[in-house]
C-alpha cells in the first residue's frame, strides 16, 4: 500500500485526490493547502475539463496548512505537487530531500535552472520524479503515438495541433493571470502540445513562433512552426487562453500520414477518427480511463517498483520547458530560434 499526500487543492489537486482515492493500492492519508477553506472540501473548482467540481470527502485524511508539517507527520511514500507553477521546484525538491517520490504537475518549472534542481534532487534521493504531462497518457493521443510508431500508415507528412481556451480567471488569487507565476498561456497551456510534439516526433532543430500578449502579460496566444531536418514535413501548433467566455475549450489535431489522416477534436462527435486513404473512417479502440487516471496509475506503479513503459522522463519534461522557452524567444525576437 502506497501512502500518498496531495499538496494544493485547486483544480489539479482535486483531480489527483479523486484518482488516488479510486486506486486499491493507494492510501491517501494527507492533504495540504495554505487556504484553510479548501480543507473543508465543500466547494468545487472550475477547470478546462470536468474533474474538479464535486465536493471532496476528507474522512480518514489528515489536513495540513503547512507543507513541512505534513512531510514530518504523515509518513508518506509519495506526494503530488499540485501548486502554482512558480512553487513547483521549491516544494518538489523539499519532498525529494525528505525521501518521497514526487508527481509534480506540469509545467515542470518556469526555467531550466529550476528543472535541473529538481532532477538533481531526484537523482540524489534515488526517488521517482514524474511530471504531469497528462496528454502523453490521454487515450486519443496515446493511440496516435502507437499508430505513428507502428508505421502501418507510413510516415508523418504534416501535423497541426490546437489548444484553445477561454481566459482561466478561476485560479486561486488569479495566479494564472500573473506571467511571473504561471509563465502565461505559452508555458501553462500550449506546453501540452509542444511536449506531445517532441514525444511523437522528437525535438525539432528550431522553432518560429508568433505570439500575442494577453492578460497575464506574457504570450497568451501563440502559433509555432516546428522545424526539423526533414524539410518535407510541416508541423505546427496553436494555443492560447484569450478566447471569448462562450467559446469554452478545444483541444484538437490533424495528423497527415502517407496512407491515412488521424483527426481528433474534443468538441466533435465522434471526437477521434482514423481516415485511411482506402476505406471508410473509423474510431480505433481506446483506453477507457482518461489521461489523469492513467498518468497517476503509471506513477504509483513506478513507486511500487513495477517495470513500466517509459512514457515520460524528467529530462523530457525539462526539454519541453527548453522548447517552449525557445518559442517564447522566437516570438519576442520575431525570428527563428535554434533549440539549444
Amino acid at each position: 500500500m502506497v501512502r500518498v499526500g496531495v499538496a494544493g487543492l485547486g483544480f489539479m489537486g482535486r483531480v489527483h485526490f479523486k484518482n488516488y482515492k479510486a486506486l486499491d493500492n493507494v492510501e491517501l492519508v494527507a492533504v495540504c493547502d495554505s487556504d484553510r477553506t479548501r480543507l473543508e472540501g465543500t466547494a468545487g473548482v472550475a477547470g478546462n475539463v470536468p474533474g474538479g467540481e464535486e465536493p471532496l470527502d476528507f474522512t480518514g485524511i489528515e489536513t495540513f496548512d503547512d507543507f513541512d508539517k505534513m512531510l514530518a507527520a504523515a509518513k508518506l511514500d509519495a506526494v503530488s505537487i499540485a501548486l502554482p507553477t512558480y512553487l513547483h521546484s521549491h516544494f518538489t525538491v523539499k519532498a525529494l530531500d525528505a525521501g518521497l517520490n514526487v508527481l509534480c504537475e506540469k509545467p515542470m518549472a518556469l526555467d531550466i535552472q529550476q528543472c535541473e534542481k529538481m532532477i538533481t534532487a531526484a537523482e540524489k534521493a534515488g526517488k521517482i520524479l514524474q511530471i504531469g504531462h497528462c496528454i502523453r497518457f490521454w487515450p486519443e493521443y496515446a493511440k496516435t503515438k502507437e499508430l505513428v510508431d507502428l508505421g502501418q500508415y507510413g510516415r508523418v507528412k504534416a501535423a497541426s495541433f490546437r489548444r484553445l481556451s477561454l481566459t482561466p480567471a478561476w485560479s486561486s488569487e488569479g495566479w494564472l493571470m500573473s506571467g511571473a507565476k504561471s509563465g502565461g498561456a505559452i508555458i501553462d497551456l500550449h506546453i501540452h502540445d509542444s511536449d506531445y510534439i517532441q514525444y511523437l516526433l522528437g525535438m525539432p532543430k528550431s522553432v518560429r513562433s508568433f505570439g500575442v500578449k494577453g492578460p497575464s502579460g506574457e504570450f497568451d496566444h501563440v502559433i509555432t512552426n516546428y522545424i526539423y531536418d526533414d524539410t518535407n514535413k510541416v508541423i505546427s501548433a496553436e494555443g492560447g487562453w484569450i478566447m471569448s467566455p462562450s467559446f469554452g475549450f478545444e483541444m484538437s489535431f490533424n495528423i497527415i500520414l502517407e496512407e491515412a489522416t488521424i483527426v481528433f477534436d474534443s468538441t466533435r462527435k465522434p471526437a477521434f477518427r482514423l481516415c485511411p486513404v482506402e476505406g471508410e473512417p473509423f474510431t480505433p479502440e481506446l483506453e477507457k480511463q482518461d489521461g489523469y487516471s492513467r498518468e497517476i496509475e503509471h506513477f504509483i506503479r513506478s513507486v511500487q517498483g513495477e517495470k513500466v513503459s517509459e512514457v515520460l522522463t524528467p529530462k523530457q519534461s525539462l526539454d519541453s520547458i527548453r522548447l517552449v522557452l525557445a518559442e517564447k524567444e522566437s516570438a519576442q525576437k520575431a525570428k527563428e530560434v535554434t533549440i539549444q
